[in-house]
């Protein structure tokens, strides 16, 4: 059970606010921050949750910085939430040797490894971090946990894709900027997959995408949305979309967008530019109508 929330930071945006906050993680064993943007709406009611997973060497503060989201969630009438990207001041040997490994680079998965035990971010953003934003006040009353969407950047597209597919009755709709498609033929997912999970590249399959859609099955389907730069220096050798669109394509799965924009990388400077459609996205589905 999660403790006490504390609220440190609050900043009025599109008459709404973003709030940070601090608390103790039970499963991750540290204190975590998180980022949450309640739009008008919230102040009379409750509106829906839109996860947003951030990249390698992120935190919970960089999307909420640097997107603009904020605009297109005050207008639909959506909270973004953002929580950071692995556990932080642990003081494990080894952990900020590297930008991809480590701090900052928790890859939303949950390491078998002793040494990196504490790095449970599946867990966390999947099921503690909700089960707070549920239980707890202000959330409680203003945020809708039951009808949540999710989806990021990079690191975090990846997140999106492999919570969203592992969990279609949690999340309503999946979306991502550059996500990292294809981790287990990558050389940031292999190097990650290896330290936190171990050599059997099969456990490795439930943290990749294609391999998700290749297995999925149920009926109820989550559309999928993946904008990606055509200018994007990770295009081929990280993130390999067309891995990912070859596995929507072999298993029919709809629906599911794959989009390049041309002359765009990987930076926020693209996230901003698409982000009002990605919001405009997970609006559609989470509120119908509206």
């Amino acid at each position: 059970m999660a403790t006490a929330v504390e609220e440190i930071s609050a900043n009025r945006h599109y008459n709404g606010y973003n709030r940070r906050y601090k608390h103790r993680s039970t499963v991750l064993g540290c204190d975590m921050t998180f980022t949450v943007y309640f739009p008008p709406a919230a102040e009379t009611g409750k509106v829906p949750v839109l996860y947003y997973l951030s990249g390698l060497t992120c935190n919970d503060e960089n999307f909420i910085q640097k997107s603009g989201a904020q605009r297109a969630a005050a207008t639909r009438g959506i909270a973004l939430v953002a929580p950071d990207t692995s556990p932080r001041g642990l003081g494990v040997e080894g952990e900020a040797d590297s930008w991809d490994f480590g701090v900052g680079a928790g890859f939303y998965l949950n390491s078998t490894q002793e040494k990196w035990r504490a790095w449970r971010m599946y867990d966390y953003v999947v099921e503690e971090l909700p089960s707070l934003l549920r239980s707890t006040a202000p959330f409680a009353t203003s945020l809708d946990v039951d009808q949540a969407s999710v989806f990021g950047h990079s690191m975090g597209g990846h997140g999106a894709l492999v919570v969203g597919l592992r969990n279609p009755q949690t999340y309503r709709s999946i979306s991502a900027f550059a996500p990292v498609c294809h981790p287990i033929n990558c050389p940031w997912g292999v190097k990650a997959f290896t330290g936190y999970l171990g050599e059997d590249r099969e456990l490795w399959k439930q943290y990749d995408a294609c391999e998700l859609l290749r297995s999925f099955s149920g009926p109820v389907r989550p559309p999928i949305l993946v904008d990606t730069g055509s200018a994007d220096k990770f295009l081929q050798v990280q993130l390999q979309p067309q891995a990912l669109e070859a596995a929507i394509q072999e298993t029919g799965y709809s629906p599911a967008t794959m989009r390049t924009q041309e002359g765009y990388d990987h930076s926020y400077f693209f996230i901003s530019t698409f982000v009002d459609d990605h919001i405009n996205f997970h609006a559609d589905v989470l509120l119908p109508g509206k």
